[in-house]
Formats: C-alpha cells, structure tokens, sequence
C-alpha cells in the first residue's frame, strides 16, 4: 500500500511522519535548527533557510532508517510550515536574509500604520482580518524590512512565507513568477482574497509607504489551495533526502491548519493547537466575520470550506518561562498539579507574556498575575497560567460564537495535550465543554493526508481522514468545577477588556482581589 510522508516545520524543530495509506503513521523523526533572538532585543526573532533545509534532510533520512522504508517507495510529499514567517528572497529565489519568524514581533509600528490606513481608507480586507492587522503578519514584516535594509531593496524581488519557499526550494523553482502560494498563507496574513481581486489595491498600499510600490506585482503569482500542486520534487531535493525524483508536493499551509485536519476537524468543531503559542482553528460553510481573530480565509483549512484562525500569542512558552525562572523544568513543576483545585492559589494569571493575539490584538501587552502573596510558589503560578490560558481560550470561543460560528466539540491537538493531563481537565472544566485529545500527536498528519491527496491515493480530505487519523477520546467537565470556573473567569472577562484596553479600568476592578481570596478559602475548605 502506498507511504507518503508528512512534514512539519515548527519553531524550533522540522518533524517528517511516515504515513500509511490504511495504517497512518508508522514512523516519526525530527531534527532542530536554531532560533535566533537578541536579549537587547525581545521582538527579534529570525531563522535560517539554510539550517532548516539542513534539518528536514537529517529527519528525512532519520525516520527511512529508523522504519526501514526505502525512500524510493514514498510516493508524494506535503509539508506545513509556521507563520506569518516571512522571508525576502532575489530574482533567483534566493534568501537576501533570514525569516522573519511568525514570534518575531518588531513589527508593531508597521502593523498599526496598515490598521489605520485600512479604516481610514475603508478597505473591506481588513474586516476579514478581525478589524486589526497584526504585527506578526506578512506586510507588516515586509514593510519593516524595507524600511531597515536600504542596501538590500535593489536586490528584492519579492517575499515568500515560509511554506511557499519550502514548497519551491523543493521542487526547484528559481523564477518568481512560477511560484505557487498559499491560500492559508496568503488569505490569512496578507490580505489575499478573491472576494476584492486578492491583494489590497496598489493605492491602498502606497497611502501605507511609498516603499510599497510595485508590491503587488511582486507578489503576483498564482496563489491556490492545497489540493493544488507547488510542484514536484525536483532531482536535486530527492538525492539528499533519499527519494525519488518527481513524487507530487502539493501548495503547502500553515502547522496549525493543518493539524487540525489531521486532528479529524469538522464543520462544528475547534481545534485548539496548544504547543508554544496557541492557534484555534475552525471552519464553516459561510463566511462568519469575526471581530479580533486572525482571518476568515475560503480555502485555507479545507478547500471545500472557510477557515477562521485565533488563538494565544504564547502559551507553552509561557511554561517554559515561569519553569526557567525558578531553575527547573515544567515536567519536575507539574508533578502534583493533578491536586489542586480549581481557583485554589488565589491567582488570576493573563496570558499576555507575549502580547495578545486574540480578540485585543495588542502587543504591547504583558504577562499580569493576580492574588500573589508571600507564600506562593512556582507550581501555584503554573496552576494559574494553565488556568488563564483556558479562560483566555473561552473569551475566544464566547467571541467565535457570539458571531456565528459554531462551536459544537472542542479538540486539543498540538504537543502540550498529549503530556499534560491537567491541561485537559482544565479546559473541559473553564470552557464546560467535552475537551477532545488525539491518541497521539497529530502533528504532521495533517501534511500526510494532502500527501495522499496529492498521489490521488484518496479522492477526498474526509475519505483519508477516516482511514488514518488517531481516534479521540474524551475529557468530560466535571459539573463543581464547571461552577466554580464560571465564578472566576467573570472575574478574568472584566480584568481582560479592562486592563487589556487603553480606556480607564471600570470601577469594579477593585472587586477582583477579594474575589480571589474568597474563592481560594473555599477551594481549601472543600
């Protein structure tokens, strides 16, 4: 039966899956590559091309020797990729720096400027971006460049998400104007749709900067859903990874999207893909435009529906972060989380340690806790930033579907789910929801599944789904629990818009302190 393999590149790692035809995946490997960051500097982070086509070659190669499979037996290869990762790229497609990786935030003035002429000039794009373009997006980014490497603009020919210029590395494409693009990648992060002739109008983009002229005709290239092929693997490509030449790579997509098919989504369903941030995908047979999220794109999760992205700037990173500050790691400080009660450290932890993603889209945020006394430690922080992550993940949904969207089962898929059980738990009990995990980690799969598009192995999304996703089991919330949840995110909702906003907080603030308290007698007393 036919393999083809599945590939995914996260922020610190590319993870290749082989996948079986019936039996899904048999092997899986990884390899890291290295982030750049700049302790003067913490909206800078960047990434090599270079290091990364270095790392997908030793995953490759890993995951053929570890299952034994001769790599002339794959018969196509998918691949998702993080974003907005933007790199910009010569007239041969050949990086003029590194990525621009979808965490490095020095964007922001950028991002407001687009936001601004965007309502001042009344383009439509922007409202199907939630009202707010961010600073983690394609133009923003684009523009930053432009603006911060004079030496270098004669040199651009254009700008590449990062999946796209895997997709073209890989089968060899050279001329700017053969590229393929993402839907997901473009509809999502820079204003792509058909709906208004895909990019904003040139206008639009010189009332931005006059650095943006030409732009569009840079970025014109075809741009295409990915039931599409970018192309095929060019000779190359297949001498080092150990395949055969010529085997379909279909348009690639973001990591997230693309776990959420591999996580079985649905029309109803929202997949939370927790790893370190938190993107929260759905789709829908309509359009649904939603104020604060991260795009309504057609196309971008399932070619045959809308896909609508949100999500949380940080959230495994958030973990890491308080476990480094008291010199261990987030295993040792989760042992034992499965006692604590809901609400029992008196803590109320936001999430916004790397600015916040959805609904505010503000970066200028930061991580605020809530309730400290002398006595709390490390493990009580850990509790309640798993709690805030969840409840930030409610002011999401309640804002999903407040607008129509359905929200009818919630799936957490990503790393984080599959090793934290209290997480979970967590989650079914904020959100009141059955929370949904995999049995086993679905990353990649997803780029597996449109692998076998590709090699026409099965003639639809939901025919390979049913053959080779992982099965689902259940987190039922737990009714007391529930209950009191309900008492502190009313608590969360009011700090969130007021302290989130740029207005005077409104005069109850002053109830959430004692609220805290009065909550955390009782979760001791029972």
């Amino acid at each position: 039966m036919p393999l083809v393999a599945g590939v995914d590149f996260g922020t610190l790692s590319v993870r290749v899956t082989l996948v079986h035809s019936h039996r899904g995946p048999i092997g899986t490997a990884s390899a890291e590559y290295p982030l750049h960051r700049r302790r003067e500097d913490p909206d800078y982070a960047t990434q090599s091309h270079h290091d990364q086509m270095k790392a997908l070659v030793k995953a490759m190669r890993a995951v053929l020797d570890q299952t034994g499979v001769a790599g002339e037996g794959i018969v196509a290869l998918a691949l998702d990729t993080t974003g907005s990762s933007v790199i910009p790229v010569d007239c041969d497609l050949q990086p003029l720096g590194e990525y621009y990786l979808w965490c490095d935030h020095r964007a922001k003035a950028e991002a407001e400027e687009i936001t601004a002429k965007a309502h001042a000039l009344g383009l439509e794009a922007i409202h199907w971006c939630g009202g707010v373009y961010s600073h983690e997006w394609g133009f923003a980014k684009l523009l930053h460049w432009l603006r911060h490497n004079p030496d270098r603009r004669s040199q651009f020919a254009t700008a590449l998400e990062h999946c796209d210029m895997v997709a073209a590395t890989l089968a060899g494409v050279t001329d700017p104007a053969k590229l393929r693009r993402s839907v997901c990648s473009m509809g999502h992060k820079w204003l792509w749709n058909p709906r208004w002739g895909g990019y904003p109008p040139e206008e639009f983009l010189l009332a931005v900067d006059s650095l943006f002229a030409g732009i569009r005709e840079k970025l014109a290239s075809e741009v295409l859903t990915s039931d599409h092929l970018a192309g095929h693997l060019s000779p190359y490509w297949a001498s080092q990874l150990g395949l055969h030449a010529g085997i379909p790579i279909p348009v690639g997509a973001f990591d997230a999207h693309w776990d959420a098919i591999g996580s079985h989504i649905r029309e109803g369903d929202v997949v939370n893909v927790v790893g370190t941030s938190t993107c929260i995908i759905a789709m829908a047979r309509e359009p649904q435009l939603v104020p604060g999220v991260c795009g309504v794109v057609p196309g971008s999760v399932h070619p045959g529906f809308t896909g609508i992205e949100a999500g949380l700037s940080a959230t495994g990173d958030i973990f890491e972060a308080i476990a480094r500050r008291a010199n261990t790691t987030v295993a040792a400080l989760s042992a034992g989380l499965e006692t604590y009660r809901p609400a029992q450290t008196g803590l109320l932890r936001l999430a916004w340690d790397n600015g916040d993603r959805t609904v505010l889209v503000n970066p200028e945020l930061g991580g605020v806790t809530l309730g400290w006394n002398l006595l709390h430690t490390a493990q009580d922080e850990l509790f309640a930033a798993i709690e805030g992550t969840a409840m930030h993940t409610r002011i999401i949904l309640e804002r999903m579907a407040s607008h129509g969207v359905r929200v009818d089962r919630v799936i957490n898929a990503g790393g984080i789910p599959q090793k934290n059980e209290v997480l979970n738990q967590v989650y079914a009990n904020v959100l009141n929801k059955p929370v949904l995990v995999p049995a086993g980690v679905p990353t990649s799969l997803g780029s597996g599944i449109f692998a076998l598009l590709a090699a026409g192995v099965y003639p639809t999304i939901e025919a390979a789904q049913e053959a080779v996703c992982l099965p689902l089991r259940v987190v039922e919330p737990q009714p007391e629990a529930a209950r009191v949840y309900q008492q502190l995110f009313d608590h969360y909702q009011n700090a969130y818009f007021a302290l989130g906003s740029r207005q005077s907080p409104p005069a109850n603030m002053g109830l959430i302190l004692p609220a805290l308290r009065n909550l955390a007698a009782q979760a001791i007393a029972r």
